[in-house]
């Protein structure tokens, strides 16, 4: 395997780490309905219902996840609802920033009429989202695809007014609509070895790090209302509170308590924003909070952490292009985990090469994880990943190597696909979760 396609790391980080305001899947039903809708007025009209398809995957993950400023309201209803009110396209993975108590009220006036339809396909998977908003005399559609920002297919009274080749950019959200790059970052990593994907951090320059750490700030201030009050759970903060003095615990279990109240906020709906990783805001907590707080703990300076961060999001990636970008398996947790892991044995010892043995004991440790949908006890999940990425860490930096057992194969490369096999082959799970919703109601 080696690289075909490569893209700059100005591509990658546009694309697979962003700012996303809630759980990304009923974000992405925001998203495509406020794109419909943004048709529909076009021509002059206002919406009467929504109705929309989601793939499996989708469905699991937005049926009881906390939508932002709703206070409490949960599930891809309440987000399409919001975004038939107040959606704005041009904002990507934040369309629901003008989320307020006065169009939450508007929105629940639809959801109330029966306005609002969310139907799983379940033949679908990974990201699909299909919305379709009927007017008093037009109607409109919009798909997205692949991944949580990626329209794909824009249409007014059937006729496609916008269609992309769904190679999963995320870079155009509204019309009129350029076509993006011929290949998307995830697609040209899912080729390249984990040394040529490592080899992105010589592209870095002050502009990315900057960036990089902005995400950390974003990601800890989250964190920081996660202990705040009666937040979600409250994982995060009974971690945390159950030491006599919390700054005095081991380092372990305040990177567990930190990610898990940055979780507690994210998935309760608390209206701050944090930054993703690979199309996931959970993704983007455990990659950066174990890596930012222990750089911050061993007084390391900013251009380190950031470049720790930048590997952490590469790690990731690099495990999510090939397990998928939703899966039944809990990619928080074993994916992100893995970031994390590479990150910090990055700072421990300054070597990606260490890094691969971290990033290989938290997949055959956290693999079997599964997702049982976006929900505010996701908190521990993350906390998990988070922890076991530092023990991982701790042990890589020893130079400690992991012979092929289990799913650990003989190279790195040859681990993530065993792991990829795995994921794609626990699709019967996904079922019947769906089954359980299903019979939830």
């Amino acid at each position: 395997m080696g690289c075909t396609d490569r893209v700059s790391l100005k591509q990658f980080l546009k694309e697979e780490v962003k700012p996303a305001l809630g759980c990304t899947e009923p974000v992405a039903v925001a998203l495509a309905t406020a794109r419909a809708r943004e048709e529909l007025e076009a021509a002059g009209d206002s919406p009467v219902s929504v109705r929309v398809t989601v793939s499996s995957n989708v469905f699991k993950n937005g049926a009881a996840v906390g939508i932002p400023g709703t206070d409490g309201l949960k599930g891809n209803a309440v987000a399409a609802a919001l975004a038939l009110v107040c959606g704005k396209s041009d904002w990507g993975l934040e369309v629901l920033r003008e989320s307020s108590p006065e169009n939450v009220k508007k929105a629940q006036k639809f959801l109330d009429g029966g306005k609002v339809t969310i139907t799983a396909d379940r033949k679908a998977s990974g990201v699909y989202v299909k919305s379709e908003v009927q007017g008093s005399n037009h109607s409109s559609s919009c798909t997205i695809r692949k991944s949580h920002a990626n329209i794909t297919e824009v249409t007014r009274d059937g006729a496609v007014v916008f269609s992309s080749d769904a190679s999963g950019s995320g870079l155009s959200t509204s019309g009129p609509l350029a076509s993006g790059p011929s290949i998307t970052a995830a697609e040209a990593i899912v080729s390249m070895t984990w040394d040529e994907v490592m080899s992105y951090l010589n592209e870095a320059d002050d502009e990315d790090l900057a960036f990089l750490l902005k995400g950390m700030e974003m990601n800890l201030a989250i964190a920081r209302r996660g202990f705040e009050g009666k937040v979600g759970l409250g994982v995060g903060r009974a971690i945390r509170d159950s030491f006599p003095d919390p700054d005095k615990a081991d380092l372990g279990s305040r990177i567990k308590a930190w990610s898990a109240a940055a979780s507690d906020a994210r998935m309760s709906g608390v209206p701050m924003p944090v930054m993703s990783s690979a199309g996931s805001g959970n993704h983007g907590i455990t990659a950066i909070v174990p890596v930012a707080l222990y750089g911050q703990e061993k007084g390391m300076d900013d251009a380190k952490i950031a470049r720790a961060l930048l590997v952490s999001h590469l790690a990731t990636a690099f495990v999510k292009s090939r397990t998928g970008r939703l899966s039944s398996t809990c990619g928080c947790a074993f994916a992100a985990g893995a970031g994390a892991a590479a990150g910090l044995t990055y700072l421990m010892t300054g070597s990606t090469q260490n890094a691969k043995t971290a990033v290989e004991a938290v997949v055959s440790n956290l693999i079997g994880m599964l997702c049982d949908g976006g929900k505010e006890s996701c908190a521990f999940k993350v906390g998990t990943g988070a922890m076991e990425a530092y023990h991982a860490a701790l042990m890589a930096s020893d130079s400690s190597t992991i012979e092929a057992q289990g799913v650990v194969g003989q190279d790195i490369e040859e681990t993530i696909a065993n792991a990829a096999k795995i994921a794609s082959g626990m699709g019967p799970i996904e079922q019947i979760i769906l089954d359980i919703l299903d019979e939830r109601g």
